[in-house]
């Protein structure tokens, strides 16, 4: 019961868009780990160099999210972005991705569906996903609760069924991705979600478990990590991610900005994917979720001349799935 209420907890907190391994990247690193080449270096990366990956979640959720996505990759400020496929607005922001090659968008892998009045069904066949649907037949709300009645065949089934809708819509995914951190939340449901992107050739959001305080932070977050779990990670063959973090809250829109300056200034060199979830201010918004306002000041917040300039005073650099995945072809 504890480990299932700590994965519901950090399902819940992904989605909410809290420090996710904050308490990872404000560590010190051993001499032996400093020696080590980040997987940012393994790229060609600058060695020493913090190497962000700025990442839109959600996108397809609703039009709103969806219109914050498209302003960013149009004011070139951010590019990354991931469509939650089940959703009702995730084949417009395909068609704009088709016609916008810039963009490096991606698939959300959504396996819940968290809120109360706004909800989603899976996109494979009910008769052949059962686990995955609720009384309600829509996607469980929680993280737990696909762990309790999903197999691991079904949650391939509709992760495949996700990817080949976007295949289909004539658009190749640069990336795929795990919403409320679903496919990390069990053993069986990892292999299947390295075993999809190795057989597509589409890289996945795979964390680097070697550091041993990236793993120490997923257990204690409830998460089923293990020598194998960690082994199957580092036998992965794509690009890996060092870190993975998210845009913390704030009390007000300034106090958002200091507290993501701060997280960024802790970080150590690597490669580090940086989610949030932007979105434009409706009242429809506000009927959805109860986290509209932090979503609402991370549809600014990267367009605002004091981050960017945050970024070139601190030497960081910013990349996409895309150019990953370039570097990445360029070394094998």
């Amino acid at each position: 019961m504890k480990r299932a209420n700590s994965l519901q907890q950090t399902g819940r907190m992904l989605l909410a868009g809290v420090f996710l391994l904050a308490t990872v990247a404000t560590g010190k690193t051993s001499t032996a780990q400093n020696s080590a080449p980040t997987n940012a270096e393994k790229l060609g990366f600058p060695k020493g160099k913090k190497i962000l990956l700025l990442h839109s979640d959600d996108a397809g959720m609703c039009e709103e999210a969806n219109l914050s996505v498209m302003a960013y990759s149009l004011k070139n400020h951010v590019q990354s972005a991931a469509v939650m496929m089940p959703c009702p607005n995730a084949e417009e922001m395909v068609a704009w991705a088709k016609k916008h090659p810039q963009a490096d968008i991606g698939v959300h892998l959504t396996l819940t569906s968290e809120w109360k009045s706004y909800r989603w069904p899976p996109l494979a066949p009910a008769a052949d996903v059962p686990g995955l649907i609720d009384p309600e037949g829509k996607l469980w709300p929680e993280v737990i609760d696909v762990v309790r009645h999903a197999s691991p065949e079904e949650v391939e089934q509709e992760i495949r069924a996700q990817i080949d809708r976007m295949l289909e819509l004539g658009y190749q995914p640069t990336h795929i991705d795990t919403h409320m951190g679903t496919l990390y939340g069990s053993a069986e449901f990892l292999t299947v979600f390295l075993k999809v992107a190795q057989e597509y050739q589409i890289p996945a959001n795979a964390i680097d478990l070697s550091n041993p305080k990236v793993a120490a932070y997923y257990k204690q977050a409830g998460y089923p990590i293990s020598e194998e779990t960690i082994a199957q990670l580092a036998a992965y063959p794509l690009p890996k991610l060092d870190n993975f973090t998210s845009v913390p809250k704030g009390s007000s829109y300034e106090e958002k900005k200091a507290n993501f300056f701060q997280l960024v200034n802790a970080l150590d060199p690597g490669l580090t994917e940086i989610i949030f979830h932007p979105s434009i201010e409706t009242d429809h918004l506000k009927s959805i979720t109860g986290s509209w306002q932090q979503r609402v000041w991370e549809a600014k917040m990267f367009s605002d001349p004091e981050v960017i300039r945050f970024f070139k005073d601190h030497g960081i650099v910013l990349t996409t799935w895309r150019e990953i995945m370039k570097r990445y072809q360029s070394n094998n």
